[in-house]
């Protein structure tokens, strides 16, 4: 079992990152400029693209569509033989370090494939598009699984959704959700979730600069890598730190009850 005193520190640590999270730098609010400059010579099928993605995420949310992964696969790749119950007993320093694996393998492949999207300049970016979001809902099942939580399961599978919003909203929106958080339960904030209409419009903005430097092959590459890259981390980032809540909130639980009298 986890010392208790591990996990409380690694709970306030959590809180502060959630604290930090409601600063904003000046530069986010620009990076949102060029795609609204930009945005009035977006050819039409990129935008009829976007409304596909959106159905995508309606279907991911309902069923996990295309994008649901292999819990077994993943189970195996970091813990050997072991299902979610066994993986729910392991100490919060493993599940920890495995996640720390699985991001740093994940940015590795946003580099070379933003890279790689990138060197085909401003026709290639809606497939950097597709891949990376298939790349996000991936990563965040994978930090599910890893923290010991079923994303077959369609209340967690919400619970990515809004985590893929936390990263990509402007710090109005985090506050929001955060706020939610705070004065409710993770379930009966999931379960408010109207729709994901705004996470695709986000995650759309996101590629203000992208759009523009992609225009230019060379370039693009360059910056397809570091965008795709930072991307990514933040995601990971936010669904690594949430999950890493819920399952110390958990463990503090079973402290807790472990010590009541019988």
């Amino acid at each position: 079992m986890d010392d208790k005193s591990f996990l409380i520190e690694q709970l306030h640590h959590i809180e502060q990152w959630e604290k930090e999270q409601k600063d904003i730098w000046f530069w986010e609010k620009i990076s949102r400029l060029p795609f609204i400059l930009l945005d009035r010579f977006t050819p039409l099928w990129i935008h009829k693209k976007m409304t596909q993605l959106l159905d995508e995420l309606g279907q991911y949310i309902q069923t996990g569509g295309q994008y649901l992964v292999n819990k077994e696969a993943v189970l195996s790749s970091f813990y050997g033989n072991m299902t979610l119950d066994a993986v729910r007993l392991l100490p919060l320093q493993k599940m920890n370090e495995a996640c720390e694996r699985l991001v740093a393998k994940r940015k590795t492949f946003a580099t070379y494939q933003g890279a790689t999207t990138g060197f085909g300049g401003a026709f290639t970016l809606l497939l950097d598009v597709v891949i990376v979001l298939g790349t996000a809902l991936k990563t965040l099942q994978e930090i599910a699984i890893i923290y010991g939580f079923d994303p077959h399961q369609k209340g967690e599978r919400l619970f990515i959704v809004k985590c893929l919003q936390f990263a990509l909203a402007d710090i109005i929106g985090k506050q929001a959700i955060l706020n939610e958080w705070s004065m409710k339960s993770e379930q009966q904030a999931i379960a408010q979730l109207q729709g994901w209409r705004e996470i695709v419009w986000a995650f759309r903005d996101q590629y203000g600069w992208k759009k523009l430097f992609q225009a230019i092959p060379i370039v693009g590459m360059l910056f397809g890598a570091w965008t795709n890259q930072a991307m990514i981390g933040d995601i990971a980032e936010a669904g690594a730190m949430f999950y890493r809540k819920r399952r110390i909130i958990e463990k503090l639980q079973e402290i807790e009850k472990a010590g009541e009298p019988a």
